[in-house]
């Protein structure tokens, strides 16, 4: 399995055991209050070490107030050129210090390197996977933090008009029973990752006409067994995979290891798609595009053979 997925399933997982309330917070040294703070001194040197919250800052036109990233930023492609500070795993915390940042924004299980930069007095915001609502919420945050409100306000209302339409297209169709599995052991049905009953990708299935297979499970991911994927017979399955869509040979063979579970309703009906790119899997500006992607695998018949290629962002 790649690297960058390993890294999304491993967010996820430690999302999973954190508590639900809270989601998203400041840690700061200054006790005076959140608020003053972000009006009279927006951040100007931000260290991000979530790469979702870096395409944020990126699409509310932050981009230059970015100082470092993590290892795994790729998008936008302008994060290439910027320095690597580690990431969830392995945060580099004299190479983040060493860029001056005035916000460090972390992810919510990483509180002792939060401790570290709150004590120096840097700010910190602590980011946590969770719902489409937090996804909207962190939006509002970080374009306070970086001075940009009224950017973050309309990167929220263009989102959420893009998640509306896509509900709006599939109402009123049959909802398949859908498992989302969203780690797999390349080549092998091992490993396997799948959505929970909670979290921005249970919810970008309901949006996108899918009744979560896992949706009892009242987590962000579960890693079921192949008698337990039998026992419950999706309708759909649908894999979601980072990076380039590969060749035609590799689909195959990837949509093959399956072939193991030839009872189940998707296998038997040929309703298994594979889906790629690093936007199905990111929590940011462009869920709604990830739905999208989700709404023609499940309903094609609801888009007109003019817009197979679905949206251009």
């Amino acid at each position: 399995m790649a690297a960058r997925q390993k890294e999304l399933i491993a967010a996820v997982c430690v999302a999973a055991m954190l508590s639900g309330a809270s989601l998203v917070r400041l840690a700061q040294a200054n006790p005076t209050g959140f608020a003053p703070q972000i009006q009279n001194n927006p951040a100007r040197r931000i260290v991000s070490l979530v790469p979702n919250v870096t395409e944020i800052l990126f699409a509310i036109g932050a981009g230059p107030q970015v100082a470092g990233v993590s290892s795994y930023d790729d998008f936008p492609p302008e994060t290439k050129a910027l320095p690597r500070v580690g990431a969830l795993l392995d945060p580099d915390t004299e190479r983040i210090f060493a860029l001056r940042p005035d916000l460090v924004i972390v992810y919510g299980s990483q509180t002792e390197l939060e401790g570290q930069f709150a004590r120096a007095g840097i700010r910190v915001y602590a980011y946590r996977h969770a719902g489409i609502g937090n996804v909207l919420q962190t939006i509002r945050d970080v374009a306070r933090l970086a001075g940009r409100t009224a950017d973050g306000d309309r990167a929220v209302r263009d989102l959420q008009a893009q998640l509306d339409t896509v509900r709006a297209r599939v109402r009123g169709r049959p909802r398949p029973r859908t498992m989302l599995v969203i780690g797999r052991d390349t080549g092998a049905l091992r490993g396997v990752y799948v959505s929970g009953g909670v979290g921005f990708l249970h919810e970008l299935l309901d949006i996108a006409g899918g009744d979560d297979l896992f949706a009892d499970i009242k987590r962000e991911s579960v890693q079921p067994s192949n008698e337990t994927m039998i026992v419950r017979a999706p309708d759909v399955i649908v894999e979601l995979w980072p990076g380039s869509q590969p060749s035609a040979e590799t689909l195959q063979r990837e949509r093959a290891v399956w072939n193991l579970l030839a009872s189940v309703p998707a296998v038997r009906n040929n309703r298994v798609h594979l889906l790629y790119g690093d936007y199905l899997l990111a929590a940011g500006p462009r869920l709604g595009r990830a739905a999208d992607t989700l709404a023609r695998a499940l309903h094609p018949d609801a888009f007109p053979v003019a817009d197979l290629k679905g949206p251009s962002r």
